[in-house]
């Protein structure tokens, strides 16, 4: 079905890996196409609880494809490549359109997604790597934004986003000098949650997303992504209130009874998988975002 990614689903984990590995990976609009129907694909499937975004190869995703920006340098317009047969709208649409964006919009998807960094993340590969929930980072990986350094700005929502992240000034100093840094700075920096030897990144990311599906609640796990999401753009009394309107209905799931169960029972939680129609999370009645 794909060209420039793989998608493979092995219970409780999907894992959609870009495949251009001849060019790093270098983003394309076909493989944005394909990018955004696997993971709709994986949002739907009761299978799957975690997701994991990698790349093939020796790279990530070392940002635009350099034809692209070839193109554009020349004033050809910019190209979206030839026009895709795939059609897909992931996500959860009452996140708002904050979280719709070309590349945000795996933040709406109710699912967690696990990014497993395996080398270079460059440009536009950045913001894809930061719409991913949590960031393992192989010890080979590096980053970069790259973007001042050919002319262009902070593209793709990383205005927003990689402050929120890495703080104000740590965001700034990589997006004005466009640097590259390794991956131990990336962790110290908060870039990415964990860094571990090359050959244990994806065994470290599965293994991760196993004991999450094991033992957390689909249904939690959806509504915990859409507060914290959510309540960026919201005041500290808004998120309490919020909070306490979502813990309330929580108390009324069987997800609710299942956990307390299985804890005085002193066993696994047998909680229910979520397809594309359970995952989707009633919005805030004040909803802005």
């Amino acid at each position: 079905m794909y060209e420039q990614i793989q998608y493979e689903v092995e219970d409780p984990i999907a894992t959609l890996t870009l495949n251009r590995p001849q060019r790093l990976n270098a983003w394309t609009g076909e493989m944005g196409r394909e990018i955004k129907h696997a993971l709709a694909a994986a949002e739907n499937d009761r299978r799957v609880v975690v997701i994991i975004l990698t790349g093939q190869g020796r790279g990530f995703c070392a940002g635009a494809d350099l034809t692209a920006l070839g193109s554009l340098s020349q004033g050809g317009g910019f190209s979206n490549d030839a026009p895709g047969t795939l059609d897909a709208e992931p996500g959860d649409p009452s996140f708002g359109p904050s979280f719709r964006g070309t590349l945000s919009y795996p933040m709406s998807i109710p699912k967690p997604i696990v990014g497993a960094i395996n080398g270079p993340c460059i440009g536009m590969g950045l913001p894809m790597a930061l719409s991913c929930d949590v960031r393992f980072a192989s010890d080979r990986a590096t980053f970069s934004t790259a973007f001042a350094k050919r002319g262009l700005i902070a593209e793709w929502g990383l205005s927003w986003m990689l402050p929120r992240v890495v703080g104000l000034g740590n965001a700034l100093d990589l997006l004005l000098s466009a640097r590259q840094v390794d991956a131990t700075e990336a962790q110290r920096i908060g870039l990415v949650n964990r860094v571990v030897p090359h050959d244990e990144l994806l065994g470290t990311a599965r293994s991760y997303a196993v004991e999450i599906a094991q033992n957390c609640s689909p249904r939690s796990l959806a509504v915990i992504k859409k507060e914290v999401l959510q309540h960026q753009m919201t005041t500290l009394v808004e998120a309490e209130q919020d909070a306490m309107r979502c813990m309330l209905e929580s108390f009324s799931r069987d997800d609710f009874r299942e956990g307390v169960s299985s804890f005085l029972e002193k066993r696994r939680p047998k909680f229910e998988r979520l397809g594309r129609e359970e995952a989707v999370v009633p919005a805030r009645r004040d909803a802005s975002a």
